[in-house]
């Protein structure tokens, strides 16, 4: 009989130490948070268990791992995916994590093809966020039509130099050009760029409609999209439409994936109910915005040139156009004065009334991009350097998703829609053309990769404003990427770095087919003068 009870006893002490190393058997234990998951709408009191990167188990059941964050009174989202950042670089890093982002992409102007695997393995360990780009229609025009090949950067922050020359914008290629263009575009999808990035709304005089069929047809051919950041923005309610509907017609026509850059200016109902149509009809189409009545751009961009800005829109300089770094409206006698010292120096454009942030947000399948540009000047500029000491710049760079989950919480706009805007509205669109990094984020499912964001509902905000730009948000408290803690208690982790490269696999081979006069006088029964396919006599000297 004793040797029984104290068989019975072995067993009973055996099953615990079994059940309490089971119940221990998680990297990282969130507990006690509000869980809210934009895909399925689960929204609960709950806890979180993460094993090997990813989510383990989530459960109302008492669970413990080797670290445990308390998320009482807290918000369990999925990590917050800016799609739109033209920063991706160590001295941005904090306040990206600050603003609770987990994933930062710069989709609209992208990285040069050629040097597209160069730009992944230059972040590849020593990102604390994960990092991806498109390929860069821009740079390839630059390449091609003005020789430029001082490429730094490899992405957006070359555009300081790329866009001083004005071929890449008013040039019209020609058949070769064109195909030149493409050749350089298509190496870089067959790095894995995640698509394609094209500005033609800075390019609107030298790109046919022509070139963008052809872009959006490379882009159909590897299932991937094109990002455009429309022909006619900024302009009036009936440009902003005109372009859309140019990407959107020849997403139809191909069946190929788009985006809608940032669409946050006059016409934006519109081009919201055309997204929402195409997507009835089963187009992987969707649309950013960030949450801000001014925009940001270079001083010399064509939209801001008199004969467009002033006397088609009606705008005046000293109204709309402000110095980012001194704070003082341009006239446009001195924007041409600066035009000769600085053409790419960075301005504020006001657009839009601040009363349609409100409308922008209350939008069902719409994403958050924050468009943050580069800091300049970067010399000297680390994870370190303080954030009042930063370069001034655009509030979207450090505050747009505070900003958002802050606008949501005074206007009475329900919380999932908000958290469904700062992640699942572009990973689900990322996953549905193939991505598999995005079939697996954007989520708070078990299965999951554990990229998450934990914050106060009741206290998040934006803090940066358009005086000084470089301020952190605030309310969120922890970050998590990979499975790790990247932030903890509002404070971003120096040396933790498991953000991973979100691209496409390697292809062995470009998919791009060259034009040749033969094969378009053969389709189009004419032959082209330039790559927008013009017959001799309907075309206008450029010369």
């Amino acid at each position: 009989m004793k040797k029984s009870a104290m068989l019975l006893g072995l067993l009973v002490l055996g099953l615990m130490i079994v059940v309490s190393a089971m119940a221990a058997d998680y990297d990282l234990v969130i507990n006690n948070g509000r869980v809210m998951d934009p895909e399925t709408m689960y929204d609960a009191v709950a806890n979180v268990g993460v094993k090997d990167g990813r989510i383990a188990v989530i459960t109302k059941d008492k669970i413990t791992g080797k670290e445990t964050v308390d998320a009482k009174g807290l918000v369990v989202a999925p990590g917050f995916i800016d799609g739109h950042q033209h920063c991706i670089e160590p001295y941005a890093y904090r306040l990206m994590l600050r603003d609770g982002r987990t994933t930062i992409m710069d989709l609209e102007i992208g990285a040069h093809g050629p040097k597209l695997n160069e730009w992944y393995k230059r972040r590849e360990g020593n990102a604390p966020l994960n990092f991806g780009a498109a390929v860069a229609h821009e740079f390839a025009r630059s390449e091609i039509l003005d020789g430029f090949k001082n490429w730094e950067y490899l992405y957006t922050p070359d555009a300081i130099r790329s866009r001083v020359k004005q071929g890449w914008s008013k040039t019209r290629p020609n058949l070769e050009q064109g195909n030149q263009i493409l050749s350089l575009i298509d190496e870089g999808l067959q790095q894995g760029g995640l698509g394609i990035g094209s500005t033609v709304g800075y390019m609107r005089e030298g790109v046919s409609a022509r070139e963008i069929f052809e872009l959006q047809k490379l882009s159909g051919r590897y299932g991937r999209f094109i990002n455009m950041h429309f022909r006619y923005t900024p302009g009036d309610d009936v440009g902003e439409t005109n372009g859309i509907q140019e990407m959107m017609a020849n997403a139809a026509a191909l069946g190929a994936p788009a985006l809608a850059a940032h669409f946050n200016n006059p016409g934006y109902n519109m081009v919201h109910e055309l997204l929402v149509r195409m997507r009835e009809k089963g187009y992987n189409v969707w649309g950013e915005i960030y949450p801000y009545a001014a925009g940001s751009t270079a001083l010399n961009a064509v939209f801001l040139e008199p004969e467009i800005w002033v006397k088609a829109l009606g705008n005046k300089y000293e109204d709309t156009i402000q110095d980012v770094a001194t704070g003082e409206f341009y006239t446009q006698k001195s924007r041409e004065e600066m035009l000769k010292t600085e053409p790419t120096r960075v301005v504020l454009v006001y657009k839009i009334p601040k009363s349609a942030i409100v409308d922008w947000i209350k939008m069902p399948g719409v994403a958050i991009g924050s468009d943050g540009m580069p800091l300049f000047p970067d010399d000297n500029l680390t994870w370190d350097t303080p954030y009042e000491d930063l370069p001034n710049t655009h509030p979207r760079f450090s505050g747009s998703f505070g900003r958002v989950l802050r606008i949501a919480r005074e206007n009475n706009i329900p919380l999932m829609q908000a958290v469904s805007m700062t992640s699942y509205n572009y990973a689900r669109p990322l996953g549905d053309m193939g991505l598999k990094a995005m079939q697996v984020r954007g989520r708070m499912q078990e299965g999951m990769v554990a990229d998450i964001t934990i914050f106060d509902p009741e206290t998040v905000t934006d803090n940066s404003t358009y005086e000084k730009g470089t301020l952190p948000s605030t309310g969120i408290e922890h970050v998590i990427v990979d499975g790790t803690l990247v932030m903890k208690d509002q404070e971003p982790l120096k040396g933790v770095n498991p953000g991973q490269p979100i691209r496409f696999e390697v292809q062995e081979k470009g998919r791009f087919e060259p034009l040749t006069e033969e094969g378009w006088a053969k389709t189009f029964y004419a032959s082209p003068i330039d790559f927008g396919g013009g017959v001799p006599g309907s075309q206008p000297d450029m010369h």
